[in-house]
């Protein structure tokens, strides 16, 4: 039982604010010289080595760093103008725009709390301004800052890669359709409730020299669009088609990134550099969060704690579909109280051979367990596009606003989950091997 206690305490602790690398590496080093001695620590100078050595992990930082030199390079500020423009007219067209600005941002930088600020900045004072209501307007937003979970290139996937030990190219395209899917689902809904409650999203008419044209909207949005449209082409194609690796297009990513700040004329020696300092940064909190999860993993497998919840998980009745619905649940509840990289190299090593055990195809439970960890961005109350939005939202936007408005998104997302458990050969999956 010292590995459950381990657990435990952990959870305990991080709702009480330590920091979540510290708290599961020094839980691990306490239950772990309780347990077995200094001996235990023996091969962690290996572990830790095999970790700053794993191809695949290279993506992250530099996939981080194409999103942010898109980020500080207003790539958002020019989308969602441009596509504001085109869809203000429809009753839900500025919501819209939003949900579809929030689809390309996440396939061209992937950074959750950036796409949410931006979004929040930019289109929340124009909705407020033509009299969306506030609930749909914030769980907009916020819907879609946390496309970047599912919809490659995401960090997420090629983390679980590694953890699942699959290839990242097959997680990115099996995590294609359910992604478009969630967008298509927004879109539907955003645009079915206005229709029948069209006092929740009044057309907005844009009319003057300011504004142009519709001719010289349509041709403004597609200045905007097809550059990151060509780049997220380059990225993902490049890796669908077998052509690059994802660490080698993560590359090609970063180059690209930094060619489009040039051609947006935003492109300086500093921007560069406080990009390269801000990678570096969000790089470190998560291969801090791995490390202390490497040591909690293994202090965890040594005391047995892995044979307990595989006994228990075996056990359940129905077998394979028991363990799909008991594993989604915990995944959800966690996702409340902890981040998503936490879940991913504590609880998810774990479930893996569990799933294996019993035929389950990894690729298609891993997009499960993505799809179910964007969800924890967006459940209070600690998801954290919640807290993003609320960071730039102007006073009159009440936290309870902002809960209430993401519950409909988040209703879909588990609809959308509910449909990918049930029926994986919609999007083209294979529930077994």
């Amino acid at each position: 039982m010292i590995g459950l206690t381990m657990f435990a305490v952990c959870l305990g602790l991080l709702l009480l604010g330590f920091p979540v690398a510290f708290t599961f590496g020094g839980a691990a080093v306490v239950f772990g010289l309780i347990a077995e001695g200094q001996g235990m620590f023996a091969m962690m100078p290996h572990r830790i080595w095999s970790v700053m050595n794993n191809t695949i992990l290279m993506a992250i930082p530099l996939f981080i760093f194409m999103g942010i030199i898109l980020q500080k390079s207003k790539l958002a500020e020019r989308l969602l103008e441009s596509m504001g423009f085109l869809f203000g007219e429809m009753r839900g067209g500025v919501a819209i725009s939003t949900v579809l600005v929030g689809a390309l941002l996440a396939a061209s930088t992937g950074v959750v709390g950036a796409s949410v600020v931006a979004m929040g900045v930019i289109s929340l004072p124009v909705m407020l301004k033509y009299n969306y209501d506030k609930k749909l307007a914030t769980g907009a937003i916020c819907a879609a800052g946390t496309l970047g979970q599912i919809i490659p290139p995401s960090i997420i996937l090629i983390i679980l890669g590694d953890v699942f030990q699959v290839p990242v190219g097959d997680l990115f395209m099996a995590a294609f359709w359910p992604g478009l899917s969630l967008v298509l689902f927004y879109v539907i809904y955003i645009a079915i409730l206005t229709y029948f409650k069209k006092d929740l999203a009044p057309p907005i008419h844009l009319e003057g020299e300011e504004y142009g044209t519709k001719k010289q909207q349509v041709g403004r949005a597609l200045k905007a669009i097809v550059p990151p449209l060509t780049l997220i082409i380059l990225v993902l194609g490049s890796i669908l088609f077998g052509i690059a690796t994802p660490t080698e297009s993560s590359a090609v990513g970063g180059v690209g990134a930094v060619i489009l700040a040039g051609l947006y004329r935003q492109l300086s020696v500093k921007m560069v550099w406080d990009s390269a300092l801000e990678t570096v940064k969000i790089t470190s909190m998560v291969f801090a969060i791995l490390v202390g999860a490497t040591a909690f993993s293994m202090v965890f497998t040594y005391t047995g704690g892995d044979y307990l919840v595989e006994d228990f998980m075996m056990g359940l009745p129905a077998g394979k579909w028991g363990f799909l619905i008991l594993s989604m649940l915990v995944i959800m509840v966690l996702g409340f109280f902890i981040d998503f990289v936490e879940i991913s190299y504590i609880i998810v090593p774990i479930l893996a051979p569990i799933a294996a055990n019993l035929g389950i195809n990894p690729i298609w439970y891993a997009i499960l367990v993505a799809m179910n960890l964007q969800t924890s961005f967006l459940t209070p109350p600690f998801g954290f596009s919640l807290f993003y939005l609320k960071g730039v939202s102007p006073p009159e936007i009440k936290t309870t606003d902002i809960y209430s408005g993401v519950l409909p998104f988040i209703a879909i997302q588990v609809f959308v989950l509910a449909i990918l458990v049930i029926f994986p050969g919609v999007f083209g999956i294979s529930s077994t091997y």
